[in-house]
């Protein structure tokens, strides 16, 4: 029989909190203050949890310009640190779920930091196909990160698993196919790379995801998780729920909007109290 079991460790119209780390050892903005980076880090990710989010997602934003593909072992120990402290310190004692973003696109140091730390899904934000990004070519190797998502024990019937969100329709990027479809790349994705949850996001970070495009997908997979990938505020969280089980939340949750300053608490608890209000 084959297993077609997903990992879904989300609850319905669950709000994943970002915290953005700030430029970290090895890459040009780096400002040698780790402990400094960390604590900010872990600042954020507690005032997430506070706030009422049923996830965190940790990811190298301050790393620009990115890698394609392959990050650097530096990266790799830094993030595993820093995401370690998080989980111990901030997600166990509340039963937060936490991801791990390694941009641009290195699945299998996520998959490996999320091993390492405890962390409990990954975000890749091409998993299939191929996209034309500023970082040049990028290829999904959803075959690879699975086979090593097993190699590591961390599948869909293991003690502690992993799951894969992957991007579909991805920021930052163009499809290489002229004749490329988005309900063709969901579907893929979802039936052929077996993610776990699928997300939609707008043109850049912050920009608002298109309502058309999450009916689209949603229509093309009704059994997928799906999420809204950026541009999610107060005021469109309840037209976005309308297609998405949940969404992901960055910017809208920064001081003055800022993607490179605190989270502001008072921000997120009025998201989480959309939220409660939303009815479906």
């Amino acid at each position: 029989m084959i297993n077609t079991t997903r990992i879904n460790l989300l609850p319905d119209r669950a709000i994943i909190g970002m915290v953005h780390l700030q430029p970290l050892p090895g890459s040009p903005r780096f400002a040698g203050d780790l402990n400094g980076v960390e604590q900010f880090a872990i600042n954020d990710a507690r005032i997430l949890v506070a706030g009422g989010c049923h996830a965190i997602m940790i990811e190298n934003f301050g790393d620009a310009p990115f890698h394609g593909s392959e990050v650097e072992p530096v990266t790799i120990a830094v993030m595993s640190r820093i995401v370690s402290k998080i989980v111990d310190e901030v997600a166990r004692p509340e039963a937060i779920p936490v991801g791990v973003n390694v941009l641009r696109n290195d699945a299998a140091a996520a998959l490996s930091i999320a091993a390492a730390s405890g962390a409990n899904f990954i975000r890749v934000n091409i998993h299939v196909g191929g996209m034309m990004t500023d970082q040049g070519l990028i290829e999904g190797k959803a075959a690879d990160t699975l086979r090593l998502r097993e190699q590591l024990g961390h599948g869909p019937d293991s003690t502690h698993p992993i799951a894969i969100f992957a991007d579909v329709g991805v920021k930052h990027a163009t499809p290489l196919d002229s004749e490329w479809m988005l309900e063709q790349e969901a579907q893929d994705c979802w039936n052929r790379g077996l993610a776990d949850a699928l997300i939609v996001s707008g043109s850049g970070t912050g920009q608002p995801t298109s309502a058309e495009d999450l009916a689209r997908v949603r229509i093309a997979t009704p059994h997928a998780t799906l999420l809204v990938g950026s541009g999610t505020n107060s005021e469109n969280l309840t037209e976005y729920l309308r297609h998405a089980d949940g969404a992901i939340v960055g910017t809208f949750l920064k001081e003055e909007k800022d993607v490179s300053k605190k989270v502001d608490l008072s921000v997120v608890s009025k998201v989480i109290q959309a939220v409660k209000s939303t009815k479906i």
